[in-house]
């Protein structure tokens, strides 16, 4: 089995083990709260972005809730693609409630996408913890690249490269009392492999194992320029976007804010 087949066991076992009520009220937040999903300096970023009678997609979508706040940017279309098929039926289920009809949603795995979508975006998405799951970055950005139209734009916001070196509270070399202290390499190439399940979204379980790479942020650049695509605006942040809030303001960055333009 291919890791890729592998995580998106995982994934949709994690679905299955979600907590009670677990993505079940977006539809709410969609209708009262604008750009609900996404923190400040990201709404920031989509507002300064022309969103007007533009095609949309996100890649690794999960259940579909920052695609759909999207589209009351003036999208004309949006399309999300989420290998894990019991999630992307939730997204579906929140575009009905919400009434969002120009918004889709596609189970695949984005390394295979279908030549359907080629040349058929002007931006692309990736957001919090996406990239991380696929091991070679070249890859995942050709298929990115041809599902963009030529001058299309890519938005990544997700974790920093160097929050892989810091220890998470619970692990073996973390240190409240020494918050510089590095437990892992930079450069790291060995996957990683975690078998307690999904935090965010699941209950505590013993679950399939779930495979994750840690990338540089030349590792990014390099991958996206080798696609024809010129970074045009890369902004760090000392804060963390989802995983612990026990580093942000320490002088390290956490976090970061993406794009690049397709020749």
């Amino acid at each position: 089995m291919s890791y890729i087949d592998g995580n998106k066991e995982a994934w949709e076992e994690a679905f299955e083990h979600r907590r009670p009520n677990w993505g079940d009220d977006n539809h709410l937040r969609l209708r009262r709260e604008p750009l609900a999903f996404f923190n400040g300096d990201m709404k920031d970023v989509l507002r300064n972005i022309d969103f007007n009678g533009k095609t949309v997609a996100q890649f690794c979508c999960n259940n579909g809730r920052e695609l759909l706040s999207l589209m009351a940017l003036g999208a004309n279309r949006g399309v999300g693609f989420d290998i894990a098929e019991n999630i992307i039926a939730q997204a579906k289920e929140t575009a009905r409630k919400a009434e969002i009809e120009n918004c889709a949603f596609v189970a695949c795995d984005i390394l295979e996408m279908p030549a359907s979508y080629h040349h058929q975006f002007d931006i692309a998405l990736f957001t919090i913890g996406a990239i991380t799951w696929f091991e070679d970055l070249t890859l995942l950005f050709e298929k990115v690249s041809e599902c963009l139209k030529p001058n299309g734009s890519l938005l990544i916001n997700d974790f920093h490269p160097m929050i892989d070196m810091l220890p998470l509270p619970g692990e073996d070399g973390f240190d409240q009392d020494n918050l510089n202290r590095f437990a892992h390499s930079y450069f790291r190439k060995e996957p990683w492999a975690d078998n307690n399940g999904m935090g965010y979204m699941s209950v505590e379980y013993k679950s399939k194992t779930f495979t994750s790479f840690s990338h540089t942020m030349s590792d990014i650049i390099n991958a996206l320029s080798q696609n024809g695509m010129k970074t045009v605006r890369l902004q760090e942040y000392d804060y963390d976007v989802g995983i612990t809030d026990v580093y942000n303001g320490k002088g390290f960055p956490l976090s970061f804010i993406l794009m690049a333009e397709k020749g």
